[in-house]
């Protein structure tokens, strides 16, 4: 009789799931003592600052300008301190172009500060630097060796880009600017540092440009001290006002012909 095999399948149980306790308790562990560590590091480090040391080509701005700016902000430790706020509340100032801020272990600030570069005056005291910048309203010093630049509230770089676009050409006609302003309704002129009067009015500025420093610097190069004013409001020519009533030298005081107005 033949031998019956009886196969008997057993139902796969699922295995047990054991948790290693000692194992998930080593992380909370080691993170407690990076913390303590952490917290115990920053409490021993974080020490005052005891020194600020300020670096930098300024001469409008002093140290103690700048300490004093700085003070309210120095209240946390040297770790915790807050740079940012320190930078901006240097660049409050008004001669303060930019500032970059650094730590130097184990107390110290050190402060570089660049100040801004007075380009023109702006109004009756207001300052613009090389980027028409109002970078303060209320200059303390006149400057009066800078031009004075004048135009509505927001026209300041406008009025700046004029400025040094005219300002190389005045320097090759052996002129000096002494002021440029703009007014409300976008009209231009300008004034010699000897106080003549040059008019531009709003249109075609470029060429009645060309046509003050190609025809009228070089005709009036030997006569600028005698005249009050150039117009060059006009479609064919420009106005020539004398400070006497009649020119000595028989110009007429309307200069018709040069240039295109």
């Amino acid at each position: 009789m033949a031998n019956l095999r009886k196969t008997v399948r057993r139902r796969s149980r699922p295995p047990k799931f054991q948790v290693n306790w000692q194992a998930l308790l080593v992380p909370p562990v080691v993170l407690a003592a990076l913390i303590a560590f952490f917290v115990s590091g920053k409490t021993i480090f974080d020490r005052p600052v005891s020194q600020l040391i300020i670096e930098g080509p300024f001469q409008r701005v002093t140290a103690i300008q700048v300490e004093a700016a700085l003070a309210p902000e120095l209240g946390p430790g040297f770790l915790s301190i807050d740079l940012d706020r320190l930078r901006q509340r240097a660049e409050s100032l008004d001669w303060i172009d930019s500032v970059k801020i650094r730590r130097v272990w184990p107390d110290k600030l050190v402060i570089g500060l660049t100040e801004h570069r007075a380009a023109a005056r702006w109004g009756d005291h207001g300052l613009l630097n090389v980027r028409g910048e109002l970078f303060t309203p209320n200059a303390r010093h006149t400057f009066p060796e800078l031009p004075r630049l004048a135009g509505p509230p927001g026209s300041e770089r406008e009025v700046v880009e004029f400025y040094l676009a005219v300002r190389g050409r005045m320097a090759e006609a052996s002129l000096m600017l002494g002021a440029l302003h703009m007014d409300a309704r976008g009209a231009w002129s300008m004034a010699l540092a000897g106080g003549q009067k040059v008019r531009l009015g709003r249109h075609d500025i470029r060429r009645r440009l060309d046509t003050f420093f190609d025809v009228v610097a070089p005709v009036l190069a030997t006569r600028f001290h005698e005249v009050d004013h150039v117009d060059l409001r006009y479609a064919n020519g420009f106005a020539v006002g004398w400070l006497k009533a009649e020119p000595e030298s028989g110009l007429s005081n309307t200069l018709e012909g040069y240039g295109n107005g």
